[in-house]
């Protein structure tokens, strides 16, 4: 089935980041999605301690794109903002 980027992509997004929020709150951190762009990449946003932390790249690829890309398989890439 061929997905397209939808508002429920967006929503499905939103959900797999609110599941991965209270591990990210527990040290002082948070997470944004600022859009879905063309070709399927999420674009986040760090906040908080999440923005100066050495292991944010790791959380990001190991934690919270597993997330995203399970629950939107036509996300195709996320990618964090640098500041």
């Amino acid at each position: 089935m061929e997905h397209t980027l939808t508002a429920d992509t967006r929503e499905r997004v939103e959900k797999a980041l609110a599941g991965c929020r209270p591990y990210l709150h527990a040290d002082g951190g948070d997470i944004e999605l600022i859009e879905i762009r063309e070709g399927g990449i999420a674009v986040l946003k760090y906040h908080g301690t999440c923005t100066i932390c050495p292991m944010s790249p790791m959380t990001l690829r190991a934690g919270i794109e597993r997330a995203i890309l399970e629950a939107a398989p036509e996300v195709k890439r996320v990618e964090a903002l640098s500041k």
